[in-house]
């Protein structure tokens, strides 16, 4: 199936989770993650259970730490 993920097209497996994406993405910690479906704050506690849809518009956001 296909999604945007930060405006860039993504073929992901059907019947994917938040939390599969993420996994998926990055290693390690999802530390400072914030996600946005179609424009709508997915809280974290959601993550396992969320499954994304064909064409889901997703903004990953990561939080870092500079000087």
């Amino acid at each position: 199936m296909e999604i945007s993920i930060n405006q860039q097209r993504t073929e992901i497996p059907e019947h994917f989770s938040v939390e599969e994406l993420l996994n998926m993405l990055f290693t390690g910690s999802a530390s400072g993650m914030a996600i946005a479906i179609n424009q709508a704050i997915i809280p974290r506690k959601q993550w396992p259970v969320h499954m994304l849809r064909p064409d889901d518009k997703i903004i990953l956001i990561k939080a870092t730490q500079g000087g």
